[in-house]
């Protein structure tokens, strides 16, 4: 096991604000939201759609050039809502697009109010099965659920990145065994496909550097600011050393 300290064991306050300091809280990019969204059929101007676990919004302001209809986001920070919706005020979206703070879990919708429901590497919150059973209630027959969800590439893997995970996710599982939960959970698979290299390093990981600087430049004599700065840079290592046998995978599934 390793001596650095699991993400669960800091404080909230310090996780918000490093990720605040991020265009995305989490692997993607514009390219891989609108890829995935091409397996979507086009919504109409009516269209409600709600991106769970949002962020700061930086798939959801995608996601908004893309569907013509209503958007919130809803996530658990508020100073990620402040800064979902200042983004979507300067880009003249704020007519349609709007971020609440609220739980994936106590979603306030009727059941099949939803043309879309999506969620780009937070579904881990609630839980890959959990979170697509209980969403699918809020969706309208015959509508789309979009996740990114951490996924095993190999049925077997080294013993220092499966401790890892077991210790951050014990969810994650292989993307045949996902598949059959999102079909098990009442969905049509439409599409899956792997989160490619660059959205980890380039997207994700290049801007823990400006983001760790101005956290230690806020706390510098905090034990707490160095510790989760040393937890994300062990992360990034795993990551580089392992990256074959694991990653995000991106799940598309039409209520069946």
């Amino acid at each position: 096991m390793s001596d650095v300290p699991s993400i669960h064991e800091f404080d909230l306050s310090i996780i918000c604000e490093y990720f605040a300091e991020m265009p995305r809280q989490g692997p993607g990019s514009t390219e891989i939201t609108n890829r995935a969204l091409d397996f979507v059929e086009p919504l109409g101007p009516d269209a409600q759609v709600a991106d769970l676990g949002c962020g700061t919004g930086g798939q959801t302001m995608t996601l908004a050039q893309r569907v013509p209809g209503k958007i919130t986001g809803f996530d658990l920070f508020p100073k990620f809502i402040d800064l979902f919706n200042a983004q979507a005020k300067q880009l003249g979206l704020d007519d349609r697009v709007s971020g609440c703070v609220g739980s994936m879990d106590a979603l306030p919708y009727s059941p099949g109010q939803l043309d879309l429901i999506w969620s780009e590497g937070s579904i881990y919150n609630i839980g890959f099965e959990r979170g697509l059973r209980e969403w699918r209630e809020f969706l309208k027959p015959g509508g789309y659920v979009g996740v990114s969800e951490a996924s095993w590439f190999t049925d077997t893997r080294p013993a220092e990145i499966e401790d890892f995970w077991m210790e951050a996710y014990t969810g994650i599982n292989t993307v045949p065994v996902q598949l059959a939960q999102l079909q098990a959970a009442g969905y049509k698979a439409i599409a899956c496909f792997a989160v490619p290299d660059s959205c980890w390093l380039d997207e994700f990981y290049a801007p823990h550097d400006k983001a760790a600087e101005v956290l230690l430049a806020r706390h510098p004599e905090n034990p707490a600011a160095k510790g989760f700065i040393e937890n994300q840079r062990h992360e990034r290592r795993l990551y580089n050393k392992y990256k074959e046998y694991y990653g995000y995978t991106f799940f598309i599934g039409q209520k069946r």
